[in-house]
């Protein structure tokens, strides 16, 4: 199965990844990722993206594509992939459908900005195992401000903050609000309630899968 992850940062979209990558054995493809590889490997689409980015600008979509293209080619994806925050906008979008690329479902996980500022806030992470907790959730650390691993001092990452996390979130909101309605128009996307208990959104993720699969047989 091919799948487009959608969500916001701080919605639980890198959790979900990860647990339908595992259920379905299939990759996860980040463009981030696979641009650093494909820089690193010296495939001719990251011949492309150097020169871009040794200039300081933007990888161009039809160089994207044709990243994703090469990665989609590889062994680890004939039983299927997610691609995770790609696509981020409508021209990279149609760029996808163009490629002849086929794409099963859209999982869109939505959670409101006020449970997002929280989650995101709260987060604090160890300087010495980079060990992840949040003092607004379950997750909280046993004495405050210590790791309960190695007792390293936890930090609050710029990432963060609550200022960065809403410009992190206007940029996205920006972006992919015609995202969606482009999909929505295809009745491709499904969304899924990131606010409630992990287990029950992976449950109800995996029941949408499973349907999606009996539905394209």
């Amino acid at each position: 199965m091919n799948i487009i992850l959608l969500g916001a940062p701080g919605a639980g979209k890198g959790t979900q990844a990860e647990i339908i990558s595992a259920h379905l054995n299939i990759p996860t493809i980040s463009t981030g990722d696979i641009i650093r590889a494909a820089l690193k490997n010296g495939t001719e689409m990251g011949l492309k993206a150097k020169s871009f980015i040794d200039k300081g600008h933007l990888v161009p979509d039809e160089v994207v594509i044709g990243i994703v293209t090469e990665r989609i080619k590889q062994e680890d994806c004939k039983k299927g992939f997610i691609l995770d925050g790609f696509p981020r906008t409508i021209a990279q979008a149609e760029a996808l459908d163009n490629s002849n690329i086929i794409i099963d479902c859209v999982l869109d996980i939505e959670v409101d900005e006020e449970v997002i500022y929280k989650r995101m806030s709260g987060r604090r992470v160890c300087e010495k195992c980079a060990r992840v907790y949040n003092v607004n959730t379950d997750k909280r650390p046993r004495v405050d401000g210590k790791c309960d691993v190695c007792a390293g001092t936890l930090v609050q990452r710029m990432d963060d903050k609550i200022e960065t996390v809403k410009e992190r979130l206007k940029v996205y909101y920006d972006q992919t609000h015609a995202l969606k309605e482009y999909y929505d128009k295809r009745n491709m996307r499904i969304v899924v309630d990131g606010a409630k208990p992990l287990p029950e959104i992976t449950e109800n993720v995996l029941k949408i899968l499973q349907a999606q699969e009996n539905k394209n047989g």
